[in-house]
């Protein structure tokens, strides 16, 4: 009946708890930023290359800025998606596993730092393409005049595609947060 908790390869209760944890939260991180990146993505494909094609007007040429850099914040997110799945969850795995196998603590918490710091430059990409597309918003806004009569050029009013633009990158924005949480939540696991 104890001869599990006396073979040498079996885990501690709380080695094990860190690895269910790190598998758990691996993939819940990875499917959250998955389904964002994907609704952001498809935001973006469609703001920018289809809707010009349908005969809209599609979003102004000077969101091209807050598109760009809210692409690149998705680059950034790919990277932590790579990290939720390909490194979070093998660490749980070995964890359990073999303790010859088992990665070293600060080799954990090497790979969790990366992911923050990857996490912070994504917000922070993110945040510079939607500040760039708020303020085109507002200078489209203040251009319009009183209930947006006075100015007859199409290209000045706010397009319900830059609003979308938008949208993308307050949702890359969340998905980078959600990878911060895990990352954090991660850390504090281990530190118990």
């Amino acid at each position: 009946m104890f001869e599990r908790f006396s073979n040498p390869l079996t885990t501690s209760p709380t080695l094990q708890q860190i690895a269910r944890t790190f598998r758990r939260t691996g993939w819940i991180s990875f499917w959250v930023q998955l389904v964002l990146a994907v609704i952001s993505s498809v935001i973006l494909l469609f703001a920018g290359v289809l809707a010009p094609r349908a005969g809209t007007t599609g979003p102004n040429p000077a969101t091209g800025i807050g598109v760009g850099v809210t692409v690149l914040g998705i680059v950034v997110l790919l990277y932590n998606m790579y990290l939720a799945v390909f490194r979070y969850v093998p660490i749980g795995r070995k964890l359990e596993g073999n303790p010859n196998n088992r990665p070293k603590k600060s080799e954990t918490i090497q790979v969790i730092r990366m992911g923050l710091f990857a996490s912070s430059i994504g917000i922070l990409l993110s945040l510079l393409g939607a500040q760039a597309t708020v303020g085109l918003l507002a200078a489209k806004a203040f251009s319009q005049g009183v209930g947006g009569f006075v100015n007859t050029d199409p290209s000045k009013f706010i397009q319900p595609l830059d609003i979308l633009v938008v949208q993308a990158s307050v949702n890359v924005i969340l998905a980078q947060f959600v990878a911060i949480v895990a990352a954090l939540w991660l850390l504090n696991r281990m530190s118990r």
